[in-house]
């Protein structure tokens, strides 16, 4: 299985810069409440880490914690 190594850093690093940034685009102001708005926020993270080969086969959470990547909903809370 092809496994995201050496391109793992810079990968995330753009996903971080490119993608998340216009998903917390004005989350302080529209911070959605309800269930639905975020799942398919957080949608958009989950698949991506999903694509990454050698992490297909582990839950979300395990994921985020091997990419050093926190869950959009807690940046969110925190924010």
């Amino acid at each position: 299985m092809f496994c995201v190594r050496q391109n793992k850093v810079a990968i995330v690093r753009a996903f971080i810069v490119y993608v998340r940034s216009m998903l917390e685009y004005n989350s302080v102001i529209w911070s959605p409440h309800l269930i639905q708005d975020i799942t398919k926020i957080e949608k958009a993270q989950r698949r991506f880490t999903k694509r990454l080969g050698c992490f297909k086969h582990m839950s979300y959470s395990d994921r985020l914690i091997k990419l050093g990547l926190s869950s959009l909903e807690l940046r969110r809370l925190q924010s």
